[in-house]
C-alpha cells in the first residue's frame, strides 16, 4: 500500500497543484477513453468494415442467383452494407418501382450512418475544449503568480514567479495531452464511418446496375 501511495504521490502533487481545471481535463480524458471503447466495441459488434460475404453475395446476384444472395446477407444481419444491399435486392426481386426502393435505401444508409456518426461530436467537442481549458488554467494561473509578486512587494523571491509560472503552463501541458490522442481517435473513427458509408453507396449500386444488366440480358418472354 506504502509503495502504491509513493507511485501516486506525483499524480496527487499534479492534481493538487493543477487545481480544478486538472480535475475538468482528467474527467474530460476518462469520457473521452470511455467513448472510445464504447465507439469501437460498436463497430466491432456490426462488423462495419466489407468483408468476402458481401462480395460473394455480389457474385452471386451477378449470375441471376438471386435467392442465393440474400441467403448469404442473412449471415451477416447487423452489418450496416449487408442490411441496404437487402433492402435492395428484395426490392427489385419484388419488383417495386426502382425510385421507390432508392428512397428506402437512401434512407436506411442514413439511418446506419447516424447511429455509427453518434457522440462522434461530444470527442469532437472534448478534443476542441482541452487546449481552451488548458488555456483557462494557464491565464488563471499567471495572474495568481503576478497577484503574488505584487504582494511580495520588494522582496521578490524569483523562485516564486518560476514557481507559480510552470504551475499556470501545467495545465496548457494537460489540455494539450487530453486534445491530441481525443482528435487521433475522432479521426480513425471519422474514417471508418466514412468507409462504411463508401461502401454501402458502392455495393448497393452494384446491385443495381446488375440488375439492370440482367434484366437487359435476359429473354423477356
Amino acid at each position: 500500500m506504502s509503495v502504491f501511495l509513493e507511485r501516486a504521490e506525483p499524480l496527487l502533487r499534479l492534481l493538487q497543484n493543477g487545481g480544478p481545471v486538472v480535475w475538468t481535463l482528467l474527467l474530460l480524458s476518462f469520457f473521452a477513453l470511455t467513448l472510445v471503447l464504447a465507439k469501437v466495441f460498436q463497430f466491432w459488434r456490426l462488423g462495419i468494415a466489407p468483408n468476402d460475404i458481401l462480395n460473394r453475395s455480389l457474385r452471386e446476384w451477378r449470375k441471376g442467383h438471386w435467392h442465393e444472395a440474400t441467403i448469404l446477407l442473412e449471415r451477416l444481419p447487423k452489418q450496416p452494407a449487408a442490411r441496404v444491399m437487402d433492402t435492395a435486392m428484395q426490392g427489385l426481386m419484388a419488383q417495386h418501382p426502382e425510385s421507390m426502393i432508392r428512397e428506402e435505401v437512401t434512407r436506411i444508409a442514413k439511418n446506419h450512418i447516424e447511429r455509427l456518426r453518434s457522440w462522434l461530436r461530444a470527442l469532437e467537442l472534448v478534443a476542441s475544449l482541452s487546449p481552451l481549458l488548458g488555456l483557462l488554467g494557464t491565464v488563471l494561473g499567471m495572474i495568481e503568480a503576478f497577484q503574488r509578486l505584487e504582494t511580495a512587494g520588494n522582496q521578490v523571491d524569483p523562485a516564486l514567479l518560476s514557481g507559480g509560472i510552470w504551475q499556470a503552463l501545467l495545465t496548457t501541458a494537460v489540455g494539450l495531452i487530453v486534445a491530441i490522442p481525443a482528435l487521433v481517435a475522432h479521426q480513425w473513427l471519422d474514417r471508418r464511418v466514412d468507409r462504411c458509408a463508401h461502401a454501402m453507396e458502392d455495393f448497393t449500386t452494384r446491385v443495381f446496375t446488375s440488375y439492370a444488366a440482367h434484366t437487359l440480358l435476359t429473354p423477356q418472354s
